[in-house]
């Protein structure tokens, strides 16, 4: 079993080598047939402190870092020069 990739939207970058990203997932109701989106946020280290707000990227799964932390910057995918986000 290989590691676990997700792609998100990074939403803050205010510590140090940390960012927080949202990952939606959508997906059917099983009842209701409707298309649903959950959405979770994750600590995701960031090493060079290389992404920016509103950048796409790709996440990969590593060993625990800290208590939250426990995901990693693999690429980032889209460049964005957004001054802030609206959630």
């Amino acid at each position: 079993m290989g590691l676990k990739e997700k792609f998100g939207i990074v939403v803050s970058t205010k510590m140090q080598k940390t960012i927080v990203v949202l990952v939606e997932n959508k997906f059917r109701h099983p009842r209701y047939a409707k298309t649903m989106v959950k959405t979770k946020r994750y600590l995701v280290h960031d090493e060079d402190n290389a992404a920016k707000l509103g950048d796409k990227i790709v996440i990969t799964q590593t060993r625990p870092l800290s208590k939250n932390k426990s995901w990693k910057l693999e690429r980032i995918l889209f460049n964005s020069n957004v001054g802030s986000i609206e959630l």
